[in-house]
């Protein structure tokens, strides 16, 4: 694995931020100016719109010579937006943007500082806020769950996971970068995915910052955040994380490296998306084999023996694979929802837990 880089050019490197977008004109005025307004000045904005039908490139033109514009011609999705606009870009540093997130002012500034020589990524926490920039108390990752660091790919090979942000919180150099591009189409939608997994066998090193320095927005057009619990929405989790594994295994054998047979088993995220989907809509689960108690008997043994949580949290979460594998249906659900969706739990259920934090620390 890669263990040193070209220095980063005279202490002030050139970041490009890449703004994605599609059909988020409600949002995308906010990341553009999140982006123009760093107070680390050696920036470049590159907007790529992906052949929206709203009124994006109204706001895009009203920037001038002040951005970058890529204009897509048809809609590619997330990954031909990226190759557009990693493409095009000059940076040192690359920070992907979704259109509806963004950063704070001092977001640039403290990566670039976190850019030590042996560092290929960066990553950092998210505020979680709503359509109307209220935050909804709570960060990606959680409060608790410290970002990896270090040699993170050694971390990927033992439990196939590793604690990192949505695609708006990470940066990258860009020899990190430019092995693993262009992202192939099969990851269209899930290209986040594809440089979670891939980029640590280029990094050498990954540094997290642990303070938000950006934010991650829920709301009703994002694909991803989950504003309700269904079936469908963990299968598409489940077939994607399936997708995960298999390019984890593409990535091991290509810098022949050996991983754990029972590696499977040991991602608690994989564990509780297949158990989730298993609960909500037995009929459509994708994987045929799976049952309620091996996937909670997985999960405890996950929790147990592979993850990095601390006492109160492997307790609570022990509950939670009780609860969701035991219960009925429809208090299963509550328990998904609890879990998935922090926002949507009543306050009695937060004083709890943290009650419990409280009597185990």
């Amino acid at each position: 694995m890669p263990d040193n880089f070209r220095p980063l050019m005279n202490n002030t490197p050139v970041c490009s931020i890449i703004v994605n977008n599609y059909n988020y004109e409600r949002f995308l005025h906010t990341a553009i100016d999140s982006a123009l307004k760093q107070t680390y000045l050696n920036v470049e904005v590159l907007v790529v719109d992906d052949c929206s039908t709203d009124g994006s490139r109204d706001i895009i033109a009203s920037y001038g010579d002040r951005i970058t514009p890529i204009l897509r011609k048809s809609n590619g999705k997330q990954a031909a937006a990226l190759n557009a606009g990693f493409e095009k870009s000059t940076g040192d540093i690359i920070l992907f943007l979704d259109a509806d997130d963004y950063l704070l002012p001092s977001a640039v500034e403290k990566i670039v500082a976190a850019f030590q020589p042996e560092i290929g990524k960066v990553h950092f926490r998210l505020q979680v806020v709503d359509g109307d920039d209220q935050t909804l108390g709570y960060s990606i990752p959680s409060v608790g769950m410290s970002l990896a660091a270090g040699e993170v790919w050694r971390e990927l090979l033992e439990t196939s996971s590793y604690v990192s942000s949505p695609m708006s919180g990470n940066a990258y150099r860009r020899e990190t970068l430019s092995p693993v591009f262009p992202i192939p189409d099969e990851y269209k939608t899930t290209a986040d995915d594809y440089l979670m997994i891939s980029t640590p066998f280029y990094a050498g090193q990954l540094a997290g910052i642990d303070e938000p320095i950006g934010a991650y927005r829920v709301h009703d057009s994002n694909q991803w955040a989950l504003t309700s619990v269904s079936g469908s929405r963990f299968r598409r989790f489940v077939n994607h994380d399936l997708q995960n594994f298999a390019l984890l295994q593409q990535r091991a054998k290509e810098f022949d490296q050996q991983i754990p047979e029972d590696l499977e088993r040991r991602s608690l995220g994989r564990i509780w998306s297949r158990l989730a989907s298993l609960r909500l809509e037995p009929q459509n689960h994708p994987v045929d084999t799976d049952q309620v108690t091996k996937l909670m008997i997985w999960g405890l043994t996950a929790l147990w023996q592979f993850s990095s949580h601390n006492l109160p949290k492997r307790l609570i979460y022990s509950l939670w694979f009780l609860w969701v594998g035991l219960m009925p249906v429809s208090l299963a659900k509550l328990g998904i929802t609890w879990l998935y969706a922090p926002h949507l739990r009543p306050k009695f259920v937060d004083i709890t837990i943290t009650r419990l934090r409280a009597l185990v620390s």
